[in-house]
């Protein structure tokens, strides 16, 4: 299959203009013609992805986080970044990423059904036209009530962790959640505006945590990877779906820090 139109189908399943102004998705390096037989699905393209990447002979690599955010000057093997780009155009693989326009088209419908939120709706929106309208974020209703130490434990089963991390009273009653995996700490005043008894997210920061609870709103940050990895499991799916006869294959689940 060629590469472009590979690319053709992941910009159907998430259009480009979804994507926040500030981000960078789409083809990164490689030639679009490049026939394409296998392919790696990781989170971020990191020193052991890319190893991993050409151990397999990967053609394609994609994943959730770029790795070129800003513009480079010069190609060094002394910039970590410009190390890894050299990698991968010495090794003719091509690199895409699908982030915030992910992120907005399927990421929190995803995590809302991982949550098996009722009625879910968008936490806040980013994109509005036509009678088209999406954006980060899910809210509504838990399956059931529960106390905060209850939904932690229900967070962890459903995403698969081992911890979580949460602000405010463990037997607080929980029935209206909202969910943005990734960092979501700058939505957090959107999660209280909505109504949220819990906010279920990423990298919140002790002032962060403090504040929401003040303002009457638990948090469960269950970590920027410990979410955002199901973007692995499902683009894998896709990419199967799509092409029976393309090997596929996935970065091996693991929290890129440890907690000793």
């Amino acid at each position: 299959m060629i590469c472009k139109e590979i690319i053709s189908k992941l910009e159907q399943l998430c259009p480009p203009q979804f994507a926040q102004s500030w981000d960078n998705v789409g083809l990164l390096t490689g030639d679009c013609h490049k026939d394409i037989k296998t392919v790696y699905i990781g989170l971020d393209a990191t020193d052991k992805i890319i190893e991993f990447a050409l151990e397999k002979k990967a053609d394609l690599l994609i994943t959730h986080h770029p790795l070129l955010f800003q513009p480079l000057k010069r190609l060094v093997r002394h910039d970590f970044v410009a190390r890894l780009l050299i990698e991968l155009i010495k090794n003719d693989v091509c690199y895409y990423a699908m982030h915030t326009n992910f992120d907005v088209c399927i990421m929190g419908d995803i995590a809302a059904r991982k949550l098996h939120l009722q009625s879910p709706a968008i936490l806040e929106t980013t994109y509005e036209e036509e009678g088209i309208k999406e954006g980060f974020g899910r809210v509504g209703q838990l399956p059931k009530v529960m106390t905060l130490s209850e939904c932690a434990d229900y967070v962890k089963d459903c995403f698969g962790l081992e911890h979580v991390k949460v602000f405010g009273e463990l037997d607080k009653v929980i029935r209206t959640a909202a969910i943005l995996p990734g960092s979501g700490k700058s939505m957090i005043n959107a999660a209280i505006k909505e109504g949220a008894d819990v906010f279920i997210t990423g990298d919140t920061g002790h002032h962060d945590g403090i504040d929401a609870n003040l303002q009457g709103m638990a948090v469960i940050d269950a970590g920027h990877y410990g979410m955002e990895q199901i973007f692995i499991p499902y683009m894998a799916d896709f990419m199967q779906k799509q092409y029976k006869d393309m090997k596929v294959y996935t970065e091996p689940q693991q929290n890129p820090f440890f907690i000793l």
